[in-house]
């Protein structure tokens, strides 16, 4: 049975936390859901279809730190299943059918993403350069600290602090915003 929004984010909440088993009833109950998306989208690969099941899971639990509890949690697990699946195709250089994509991405929550896309680079722009690159190469783009460091041409330990400090910023404007 497919579970309700409200339960999904209630379990995501509460394990965020520190409860357990509620955290352990959301990855449970995201796996039938996140099965369906996956072979839907590759039409028969259930062996891809579950290496993408259990990165994903991966990705919610690694990075639950991130959700947003004002936000739907739908859509935040949908974008990381996105991700997943991009990431997926890249590897395999596999031509995806754009009218297919695009009705997956309409139907998924697409828009509320669009939305949220804009407001984090909004936020973003908010930091210096070497903050938001920071933030942005990890957090957004899921690149290790040191592929970031790499790509920016900085020390990793550089990239650490530009996150750490970056992220600080923001939470302290938008807890300004909230009150």
């Amino acid at each position: 049975m497919a579970e309700s929004e409200i339960q999904l984010k209630a379990w995501m909440l509460a394990g965020l936390g520190g409860d357990a088993a509620a955290h352990a009833a959301l990855l449970s109950a995201l796996v039938p859901l996140l099965r369906s998306f996956f072979r839907r989208r590759l039409r028969g690969s259930v062996d891809d279809a579950e290496d993408l099941l259990q990165e994903t899971l991966i990705s919610v639990h690694t990075r639950r730190i991130a959700f947003d509890r004002e936000q739907p949690f739908t859509p935040w697990l949908y974008a990381i299943a996105r991700y997943r699946l991009i990431d997926h195709f890249r590897r395999r250089r596999q031509a995806v059918p754009l009218d297919e994509f695009e009705d997956a991405l309409l139907t998924e929550g697409f828009e509320d993403q669009v939305t949220a896309s804009i407001d984090v680079s909004n936020l973003l722009e908010s930091l210096s350069r070497k903050q938001a690159r920071a933030i942005r190469d990890t957090h957004i783009e899921g690149m290790s600290v040191i592929e970031a460091a790499t790509g920016a041409g900085i020390g990793v330990a550089d990239v650490k602090v530009s996150v750490h400090r970056g992220l600080k910023a923001l939470a302290e404007k938008l807890a300004g915003k909230r009150r």
